[in-house]
């Protein structure tokens, strides 16, 4: 078998050793979209992170394509209506919880947003790098008695709940298929959460229904000022809206490390995008390049089991006695 691990930089070497017991590795730390289609001729499995949209175009560069394999949660990068119907799986981190519950970097960097719009650590550092010394610019607020709302109560709103609680605040969370909230948490229904909190942070994944769930209407729930942070997925949200509700002050600040975009495809996406302008005029809008999960620990942790889970899934063929072409029929 041949495997294309498409975005190479610090990849695993651990990962790298179980992947080789499979078949013939090629690694590149491949930029953009045409590059990618043109290495895919011969590939039976290819491996990507976040970088590369794997949709019906991307396949049909790749006929010899059998399984996709992403260390993520989230597989909105992937076309997996196109992937089901052309017999390709797509292993992926999603329901893998008793592995998920020891990774804590989305959750960390969930907390260092709220830091960030508490404190503007990163913005009084530029502020002295251009040579002022002014600390009545950059006064911040308190975390300590303020309500934390948490939509979603999983893995991640669950960690998350934990350091709002170490920093002495209320906490607060909605989550329907959830019911043994911990003590210091109280669950209440979804529109409770967006009245009470002084600081929302969305911990759902993007599925059908999960789409839009934050709009006006949801908005001008929100106390006014209200602080939002969002490191699920950027269509949770609808983005419009919140620039509106950023100018009106309805939100008081958002800090953001997913946009609806990112995983559209086409060049310039980000460059067109109005909380790009918005972030770069206004002080109140926070934007990370989705690194939610990019800490060199948790990338190493991930590559590593998704590898194992590919070398399982592989001998779980051939097991079968019909090799990787059974994966055609698996789908």
């Amino acid at each position: 078998m041949k495997i294309l691990v498409a975005e190479s930089e610090s990849y695993s070497d651990k990962a790298l050793e179980v992947l080789r017991q499979l078949g013939t590795v090629s690694c590149a730390d491949i930029q953009d979209r045409a590059s990618l289609i043109d290495r895919l001729g011969d590939v039976d499995i290819l491996v990507v992170r976040l970088r590369h949209r794997v949709d019906g175009e991307v396949m049909n560069a790749a006929p010899n394509l059998r399984i996709i394999v992403s260390p993520t949660t989230g597989l909105d990068h992937v076309d997996l209506d196109e992937a089901r119907v052309r017999g390709i799986s797509v292993l992926s981190l999603k329901g893998e919880t008793d592995f998920l519950n020891n990774v804590t970097a989305t959750a960390e960097l969930t907390w260092a947003l709220i830091l960030e719009l508490a404190r503007s650590v990163g913005r009084a550092h530029s502020d002295v790098l251009g040579g002022r010394w002014d600390r009545n610019a950059w006064v911040g607020r308190s975390l300590k008695g303020r309500t934390l709302g948490l939509l979603g109560f999983g893995r991640l709103g669950r960690i998350v709940a934990d350091y709002g609680q170490a920093f002495r605040m209320e906490v607060v969370a909605h989550d329907p298929f959830v019911r043994d909230f911990p003590p210091g948490v109280r669950s209440l229904p979804f529109k409770e959460v967006l009245q009470v909190a002084d600081i929302l942070s969305v911990h759902v994944p993007l599925e059908a229904e999960t789409v839009g769930l934050l709009g006006r209407g949801q908005f001008d729930l929100l106390k006014p000022g209200a602080w939002l942070v969002n490191t699920s997925r950027g269509r949770i949200l609808d983005e419009a809206a919140l620039l509106d509700a950023l100018r009106s002050g309805r939100v008081g600040a958002a800090a953001l490390d997913v946009l609806a975009e990112e995983t559209a495809g086409g060049k310039d996406w980000l460059e067109r995008s109005p909380l790009l302008d918005y972030a770069r005029r206004h002080d109140n809008l926070v934007l990370t390049p989705h690194i939610g999960g990019a800490t060199r620990d948790a990338m190493a942790e991930t590559e590593i089991f998704m590898a194992k889970k590919l070398r399982a899934f592989v001998a779980s063929l051939k097991s079968e006695s019909g090799g990787l072409e059974t994966l055609q029929e698996r789908g």
